[in-house]
C-alpha cells in the first residue's frame, strides 16, 4: 500500500507539473489584459512535442540525446524524496535535503554539458550563464533548508514538516521568515522566472535557460520542458509544505489525503498569484545584477541559520 500511495504522489506531482506552469502564465495575462491561453495550454504543447521530429546537429555526441533523459530522471527521482501530501514517506530513510540538492544539480550540470556539446554560441553562453546562477542558488537551498533542519533535529524532509505540524509556533519565527525569503528568490532563479530569467522571451541577451536547449527539438525538448516544469512544482511545494505544513496529512486514509490535495491546490494557487503578481510589475534584472541578489538570497538564508541557532 506505501509503495502504491508513494507511487501515486509522484504520478499526481507529474500530472499537475504543467498545469501549474499553464496556471501562472494564465494569471500574468490577465494581469496584463489580455485573454492568454488556457492554463492547460502546456499539455497540448508536450503532446504536440512528444509527435514531432527529432533533429540532431551534426556535431552533437551520445551526451546531447542523454541530457534530457537524465534531466527529467533526476527531477522524477526527487518527486519521491518531497512530501507533498503525505508524512512520513517510504523513502525517507534513502534521501533528505542533501539528495535532493544534488539531484537538482546533476540535472542542472547534465544540461549545461548539452548546450555546450551542440557546439553553438548561444548553448555556451546560456550554459556559462547557468552555472553561474547555480553556484550561488544550490548552496542557498542547502543552507535555507538546513535552518529548518535545526529545529528538526534532522535534514529528513518528512521530519520537518512533521516537527512543523508538532509546534505550529515555529512557522511564524524569525528564523522560518527568513528562510522562506532566501527560498522564494532561489525559486525564482533555478525555474528561471523573473527577475532573473524570461521564459517567454528568445532574446539573446537575456536568455539563460532557453539558450541552453535551443538546438533541442521534439521528444528531448518535451522532456526537458516537463522537467523544467516539475522543477517549479518541486520548488513550489517546498515552500508550501517545508513553512506552511498545516493539510499535509499524517494519516494515510482517503478523508486526509482528500484534504491534503485540497490544501496543496491552495497553497500553490497562492503561490502562483504572488509569482504572477511579480513577474507583472518587476522588469529583468541586468545579468551582472543576479549575482548580487542571489548574494541577498544567501546572507538571508545564513541569517535564518543564525537565527535558528540563538532561539533554540
Amino acid at each position: 500500500m506505501k509503495y502504491v500511495l508513494q507511487i501515486s504522489q509522484a504520478v499526481f506531482a507529474m500530472a499537475l507539473a504543467p498545469l501549474v506552469v499553464g496556471f501562472v502564465c494564465w494569471l500574468k495575462a490577465r494581469m496584463q489584459n489580455r485573454r492568454g491561453a488556457p492554463p492547460w495550454q502546456p499539455y497540448f504543447e508536450l503532446v504536440k512535442l512528444f509527435g514531432k521530429e527529432v533533429i540532431v546537429s551534426k556535431q552533437a555526441s551520445w551526451l546531447f540525446c542523454c541530457a534530457p533523459y537524465i534531466v527529467f530522471v533526476s527531477a522524477l527521482a526527487v518527486t519521491f524524496l518531497v512530501p507533498f501530501l503525505f508524512v512520513p514517506q517510504l523513502f525517507d530513510s534513502v534521501g533528505d535535503l542533501l539528495a535532493v540538492v544534488y539531484l537538482f544539480l546533476l540535472g542542472t550540470f547534465f544540461l549545461a554539458l548539452a548546450g555546450l556539446d551542440a557546439g553553438t554560441a548561444f548553448g555556451g553562453m546560456g550554459s556559462s550563464r547557468e552555472m553561474t546562477v547555480a553556484a550561488i542558488a544550490e548552496p542557498t537551498i542547502a543552507v535555507a533548508v538546513f535552518s529548518l533542519a535545526l529545529g528538526a533535529g534532522s535534514t529528513n524532509l518528512g521530519r520537518i514538516v512533521t516537527q512543523a505540524l508538532s509546534n505550529p509556533a515555529t512557522a511564524i519565527s524569525p528564523g522560518h521568515l527568513l528562510a522562506f525569503a532566501a527560498l522564494f528568490i532561489v525559486a525564482l532563479a533555478e525555474t528561471g522566472r523573473l527577475p532573473v530569467d524570461n521564459p517567454a522571451t528568445h532574446l539573446e541577451l537575456t536568455m539563460i535557460h532557453e539558450a541552453m536547449i535551443l538546438e533541442y527539438s521534439g521528444r528531448y525538448l518535451a522532456l526537458i520542458e516537463w522537467a523544467t516544469a516539475l522543477k517549479f512544482m518541486i520548488f513550489l511545494s517546498l515552500l508550501a509544505n517545508l513553512f506552511v505544513p498545516w493539510g499535509v496529512a499524517t494519516n494515510i486514509a482517503p478523508v486526509p489525503l482528500a484534504l491534503a490535495v485540497l490544501a496543496l491546490l491552495l497553497k500553490l494557487g497562492i503561490l502562483c498569484l504572488s509569482i504572477a503578481v511579480i513577474e507583472t510589475r518587476v522588469a529583468k534584472l541586468r545579468l551582472f545584477r543576479v549575482p548580487e541578489l542571489l548574494g541577498v538570497s544567501f546572507v538571508l538564508a545564513l541569517l535564518a541559520v543564525t537565527s535558528s541557532f540563538l532561539l533554540r
